[in-house]
């Protein structure tokens, strides 16, 4: 798909991978909607870009089809969905105090980031799916993100991890029943990168860090995110495949 004239909507895009997704996708001739629950941050990046802020709880049902019209009346109907927001969080199952995890915790970021993914799929799908087939049959495409803890998460990470892991397990089956309406589905699960969270971490912490990357022994780029987001986009072949983004980082139990 060609990206120049596309109307895009980049969840989380107010910050981090999302904001550098927004960019690339603007920098590349998109129409794009930031749309993320700090509205402060999406109309920042908004209007670097030339795009709309969008304020949207990616969970919520009616919040999610909220901005979706929205944006839709700003730019047209979107054939391309960025969906990048998401939140992390760490707790033992057994803390030091003897003392099982709330459960309310690890609802909150399942709900987030695997309920929250499947939410804007849904929406974004049902929307694009009335849109006018272009070349190949094709109406629009989703870029989902996971992380590599769907594969190797840490101590603690039992609730990110699963999250994540749901996200890349939807991924096929998604790709699969969309299929019939042109629509693709792809997900990219990054390692470590240099997103604001990690940035306002002590700088030997950020050099341990990236020390344990086999190469290139950095963090990652949010804008080499981006560079892969955007395309999945244009490779019109590219559909239900997980792309680790990592440089061969495997996470060590703790």
């Amino acid at each position: 798909m060609n990206i120049q004239g596309q109307a895009a909507l980049v969840t989380g895009g107010g910050s981090g991978l999302g904001e550098a997704t927004a960019r690339e996708l603007a920098r590349l001739g998109a129409k794009v909607a930031v749309l993320d629950l700090n509205m402060a941050n999406a109309e920042r990046v908004a209007a670097d870009i030339g795009g709309v802020a969008v304020h949207c709880n990616v969970s919520d049902p009616d919040s999610m089809a909220q901005a979706i019209e929205t944006a839709a009346a700003a730019h047209g109907p979107a054939r391309i969905l960025m969906q990048i927001a998401g939140i992390g969080t760490a707790k033992r199952v057994v803390g030091k105090d003897g003392k099982a995890a709330p459960l309310d915790e690890f609802a909150k970021v399942i709900n987030v980031n695997l309920i929250g993914t499947y939410n804007a799929a849904r929406l974004f799908a049902e929307a694009c799916s009335k849109l006018d087939p272009m070349e190949d049959g094709a109406r629009g495409v989703m870029v989902f993100t996971a992380s590599v803890a769907a594969f190797d998460g840490q101590v603690g990470q039992q609730a990110y991890s699963a999250s994540k892991a749901g996200v890349v397990g939807m991924t096929l089956p998604m790709a699969r029943d969309l299929a019939q309406h042109g629509i693709r589905v792809c997900t990219i699960a990054p390692g470590l990168f240099k997103t604001p969270l990690l940035a306002s971490l002590p700088e030997p912490i950020q050099q341990s860090l990236a020390s344990s990357i086999p190469f290139p022994a950095r963090l990652g780029k949010p804008s080499e995110f981006a560079e892969l987001a955007c395309h999945i986009v244009h490779n019109d072949h590219l559909n239900g495949e997980v792309i680790r983004l990592d440089g061969a980082l495997r996470m060590a139990p703790r």
